[in-house]
């Protein structure tokens, strides 16, 4: 059994391209939320980092996540507060990434 852990990309997709922008406050909640949350899977060593990235085509959400298997991966975003508010989430495997030590 392979217990090394494999990195994977988490892709936050937000409802609309200008949503960082215009976000009600409903939405600005489960935002904070969803940092508090992704803080707290960084903090457990499982994300080695996560933010906002600024697409000219319209902002979305990333994280870098390091564990056992694309269902753990799948799982962060499953449980991500705001994925279970509606957004929508992507996993892709990084088969060769290079992680700084």
């Amino acid at each position: 059994m392979n217990a090394r852990k494999k990195q994977f990309l988490y892709k936050l997709i937000p409802p609309r391209s200008t949503f960082a922008q215009d976000m009600t406050e409903v939405e600005r909640k489960v935002m904070q939320e969803h940092a508090t949350y992704w803080k707290g899977v960084t903090d457990k060593g499982i994300a080695i980092v996560f933010g906002l990235v600024l697409d000219p085509k319209g902002p979305w959400g990333v994280g870098i996540v390091e564990v056992a298997d694309e269902a753990d991966a799948r799982a962060l975003g499953t449980n991500d507060p705001a994925v279970k508010a509606g957004l929508t989430f992507e996993v892709y495997p990084m088969p060769d990434a290079v992680v700084r030590k």
